[in-house]
């Protein structure tokens, strides 16, 4: 017997109760075989139902009918043989007319280069530009132009406005360039054409060389050199400094104002030459208008920030954001009242403009009360209609030039006469 030779192996020594179990397990594993310990094959691994949808989509299904065999001892009629004929054609054409529908499917998913079309060009570069807030950029220094205590020359309007639009498209084509990979993180720049690839980025900074350089040469050689200048800094301050801020810093904001603020001193200083008190105080206004402006649009867009990397105060800073909104609402009443001081308008300004001015701090209180996307979009909205508003009460209500040179007319033979009365 197996298991007594195995005893007799270990006669010389000690057999305990474990020693024993262990001899009875040899015993059973070495006499059936099929109770030893045996390696079970892998299972085949699950295949995910996404790569089974790819081979069915590889695989070309084309379902034949199979018509039944007839018996050999029948022999086969004229009719039968045209019938399998005809079935065998019809089954080559839907198999020939099947693999390119397969085919274009599968082209339709790839990535294709996108062919820039000569007729889609304009709308391409007019969204590169931000045709919008160029005319914004436009209206705002035009309004400065015709502030000016001046004659109006319409050569001299036409060549300052078009300088300024040819360096806001620059600035605004160099802008979207920086920012490629962060727009397309947001809902509401991702459809812009850097990002969707309608354009190449070397055509979109030739576009920007081809408008700035042409602009900024209208101002300085057209207009005159300090109106070329403001034009010069005004991109540099966008593209350099304001649009690096916006992933830095909350600073973004005011730099941005100052940016905003500059188009209307540009159009004082086309008419006049020179940088009075009167295109601060127009740019001082468009400097607060910007903040319950852009502080309301901000406050909807909180998320599409965020998720593009930008600081800005309505995300890191909420309170702050509503306060500053609020303080340049009340800032606008302010500046209108010393616009009458300054001798650019009567003092009907102030007047007319008060109602206007209480209305957006009103709405500017609310949001900072609040502090819901209800009361921001009141806010951003009727700051669209509050600029143009003001801006044109403001030029119904200027002084106009020959009055100004009738009071320095008064003034000077009052000055001359308290002179023949001072001589003996």
């Amino acid at each position: 017997c197996r298991f007594v030779q195995l005893c007799h192996v270990a006669n010389d020594r000690l057999i305990t109760f474990q020693y024993f179990n262990f001899l009875k397990r040899m015993y059973v594993t070495q006499c059936n075989k099929d109770l030893s310990q045996r390696a079970k094959p892998k299972s085949d691994s699950v295949a995910s139902p996404f790569r089974e949808l790819q081979q069915l989509d590889q695989e070309k299904k084309v379902i034949h009918k199979i018509r039944p065999i007839s018996p050999v001892h029948q022999p086969l009629s004229e009719t039968s043989i045209r019938n399998e004929v005809r079935e065998m054609k019809s089954a080559a054409e839907t198999e020939d007319s099947v693999t390119p529908v397969r085919a274009e499917s599968k082209e339709d998913r790839q990535w294709k280069e996108m062919k820039l079309q000569l007729n889609d060009l304009p709308g391409i570069l007019a969204r590169l530009s931000k045709i919008k807030l160029t005319a914004l950029v436009v209206s705002t220094a035009s309004a400065g132009f015709a502030m000016a205590p001046v004659p109006f020359d319409l050569t001299c309007f036409l060549i300052a406005s078009l300088g300024t639009g040819l360096a806001s498209c620059a600035a605004n084509s160099i802008n979207q360039f920086f920012e490629v990979p962060f727009d397309s993180n947001m809902n509401r720049t991702k459809n812009r054409p850097l990002v969707r690839g309608q354009i190449s980025p070397l055509l979109a900074v030739c576009f920007a060389a081809s408008c700035g350089v042409p602009g900024i040469a209208l101002l300085t050689l057209g207009v005159n050199p300090l109106t070329g200048a403001l034009g010069a800094f005004n991109i540099f301050l966008y593209t350099c400094c304001y649009t690096p801020m916006k992933r830095m810093s909350i600073a973004n904001t005011w730099v941005g104002a100052v940016v905003g603020a500059i188009p209307p001193v540009m159009g004082w200083t086309a008419a006049t030459g020179s940088l009075d008190a009167g295109a601060l105080l127009l740019g001082g206004i468009l400097y607060s208008w910007q903040f319950p402006h852009f502080n309301a649009l901000s406050w909807g867009l909180r998320e599409d920030y965020s998720r593009g990397g930008y600081c800005m105060m309505s995300v890191t800073h909420p309170g702050l954001c509503r306060r500053v909104a609020l303080r340049h609402c009340l800032a606008l009443i302010g500046l209108s009242t010393v616009a009458p001081l300054l001798d650019i308008t009567t003092w009907t300004f102030p007047i007319i403009s008060l109602p206007i001015n209480l209305y957006i701090s009103y709405l500017g209180f609310r949001f900072y009360r609040d502090a819901d996307r209800s009361s921001s979009r009141k806010l951003f909205f009727c700051s669209l209609w509050h600029l143009p508003l003001l801006l044109l009460v403001m030029f119904t209500c200027k002084k106009s030039f020959l009055e100004k040179e009738d009071k320095g007319d008064l003034l000077g033979e009052s000055h001359g006469r308290a002179m023949e009365i001072r001589l003996p």
